[in-house]
């Protein structure tokens, strides 16, 4: 520890600060881990699950107000507003420390201070970065050595560089008047205060991997993506990677976890990562990602055998549950599992289950499970250099208007279908659920600066790669007339998945349209689907009036980012509008 000169100086400030009763470095072994634990169950912030079906299973539950990524109170701190843009929450950072600081004065004391050191990415990876999360949470540091590599393997990493993140978290009082996620992008800095849930307080994840990483990728040349990285392995062998971005409780896990329709034909899909993705141009022009998480923290409620076997396969052992419902056998369960509620199911809250209230899971109930026990984990998940990506693909719930499948024209273009999309919000924000909302690149909560300049970063990285990836919008999610989803979905998105290998591989049959390039008639492998009568000319159909309302709304959506809007996107505003103008 003596050469982490100024990582002991920050750990001592923070200690003067929050005056807790005990400091515990992190070693990241498996006792300590265990030792967590067992202290949990002690003081009952843990419940032990039926060890016989969940070994080393547990639940917790989260205060009632405390279930949720808190967006309206999480800020983007630089020196000048302008730098956070339209789309964030700004503070001015002296303000912020002002404020925030005083909660922080005093708020641990009667608890332990646990210093968790952690490296995000895979051991030995130049691409690897450092983190240290200072907090009073035994629930999030248990969670922290599930989620990233925790102790000696991220020290080791530091060797003698101060560069790593700083993020400090304290559940304060939970109280949501005084519950706070600050970031500092100039810093590299993290505060959050007054949550215990996972989002605004596993500093790992969203707020260094994709709010403070996505600053620094934008200074370093590199990207930080809410994206999930497969390996489609198909017929031959071959292996092609893909990256996909989706809004939260869009399907991420299901489509990182797939297990194919088409299993007969030869294909399977490699599990790389499910929710983000840093990814950088190498020496050869080649765009790589990596994984920088350990672990998943996947939705439950949906999750199931059918929709999600691989998921309902990792989470049956080693697994931390937050806010789902507890079965008279201690066996964890959530709507849509895929077995009936049974008499004496306790609620999320830890109450009795009334069949006429409330969902017995909190509709964003969680798993938290080691990504190495993962079936169908990749062989290639931990590889330092990373995985080579051949298609990034765009998904958003929309229920109407955006088709199936559409391939982008080019980078740029790509660019522009992924800087316009909407999806329908989800219960993994607060706030109303179905409402469309503009989420470009599904990055518009975790954008740690100006999202104007982040298309414009988008625009520049194509520029230095040989052969960038193809891009493609897809939705899983679009409805009839009568509300009846159009789509199967799960497992069959796997044919919408071998048009975008046969397109990378310069087949597949393609027709022009105005928004793009679409699969020609009987281009997506249907064979052995049972679809309705019409549903994939439904599915496919461009709905002109339907976009040129969108287009409209795009540009109302652009307008917010001023003068900073790349021109290249104004460009391909106005040609989309040009081609759907002479559309039938």
């Amino acid at each position: 520890m003596s050469r982490h000169t100024s990582l002991i100086r920050w750990v001592e400030e923070t200690a003067r600060l929050t005056k807790p009763d005990h400091i515990h470095w992190c070693t990241g072994s498996a006792d300590e881990y265990q030792n967590f634990i067992q202290q949990m169950l002690k003081e009952k912030t843990l419940i032990e699950l039926n060890q016989n079906t969940y070994p080393n299973c547990y639940l917790h539950r989260s205060h009632p107000s405390d279930v949720a990524r808190t967006e309206n109170l999480t800020f983007i701190c630089t020196s000048k507003k302008e730098d956070a843009g339209p789309t964030n929450n700004w503070m001015n950072p002296k303000e912020a420390k002002e404020k925030v600081g005083k909660l922080f004065d005093g708020c641990m004391k009667g608890r332990t201070m646990y210093v968790i050191p952690y490296l995000m990415g895979p051991s030995g990876s130049r691409f690897s970065k450092v983190g240290v999360e200072i907090t009073d949470s035994l629930y999030v540091a248990a969670n922290m050595h599930i989620m990233a590599r925790v102790g000696q393997v991220a020290l080791n990493h530091l060797g003698n560089s101060d560069d790593f993140v700083p993020g400090l978290h304290s559940l304060g009082d939970l109280s949501p008047e005084r519950r706070f996620i600050m970031h500092f992008p100039e810093e590299k800095l993290i505060w959050s205060i007054g949550s215990g849930y996972g989002g605004n307080a596993l500093l790992g994840k969203k707020c260094f991997a994709l709010r403070i990483a996505s600053y620094m990728a934008k200074q370093e040349g590199w990207m930080a993506e809410h994206m999930l990285i497969i390996g489609l392995e198909d017929p031959s062998g071959n292996v092609t990677y893909m990256a996909a971005a989706f809004p939260s409780a869009s399907g991420k896990t299901n489509l990182a976890m797939m297990i194919p329709a088409l299993q007969d034909q030869g294909y399977k899909v490699w599990t790389v990562g499910d929710d983000i993705a840093w990814m950088y141009v190498d020496e050869a022009g080649q765009l790589r990602a990596i994984n920088p998480e350990a672990g998943f923290f996947g939705v439950a409620p949906g999750t199931s055998s059918k929709t999600n076997p691989i998921a309902m396969q990792t989470v049956k052992k080693n697994t931390i549950f937050t806010n789902v419902a507890l079965t008279p056998n201690n066996e964890p369960w959530w709507e849509k599992i895929g077995t009936e509620p049974m008499e004496g199911l306790i609620d999320w809250r830890g109450g009795a289950w009334k069949t006429a209230g409330e969902p017995a899971a909190h509709p964003n109930s969680r798993f938290t499970a080691p990504a190495g026990q993962c079936p169908s984990i990749s062989p290639k998940w931990e590889d330092p250099k990373g995985v080579p990506i051949s298609a990034i693909i765009f998904g958003s719930r929309r229920s109407h208007v955006v088709p199936l499948v559409t391939q982008a024209i080019d980078w740029q273009h790509g660019v522009f279908l992924g800087s316009s999309m909407g999806a329908e919000t989800t219960a993994a924000a607060t706030g109303t659920v179905g409402v469309v909302r503009r989420d470009p690149m599904a990055m518009l909560p975790f954008c740690g600066y100006h999202m104007a300049d982040y298309f414009g970063h988008w625009l520049d990285m194509g520029k230095k790669m040989k052969n960038s990836p193809l891009i493609f919008r897809v939705n899983w999610f679009r409805k009839n007339d009568k509300g009846e989803f159009l789509w199967p979905g799960y497992g069959e998105n796997i044919r919408v998945l071998k048009w975008i290998l046969e397109r990378v591989q310069g087949k597949g049959g393609s027709r022009e349209t105005p928004i793009g390039i679409s699969p020609a008639l009987n281009a997506i492998d249907t064979s052995g689907l049972k679809l309705s009568s019409g549903a994939m000319d439904q599915l496919l159909h461009i709905d002109r009036d339907g976009w040129l309302a969108g287009a409209e709304a795009i540009n109302e959506f652009y307008e917010k980012f001023g003068d900073r809007l790349p021109v290249e996107l104004w460009q391909e505003h106005a040609r989309l509008e040009e081609r759907l103008s002479h559309a039938p």
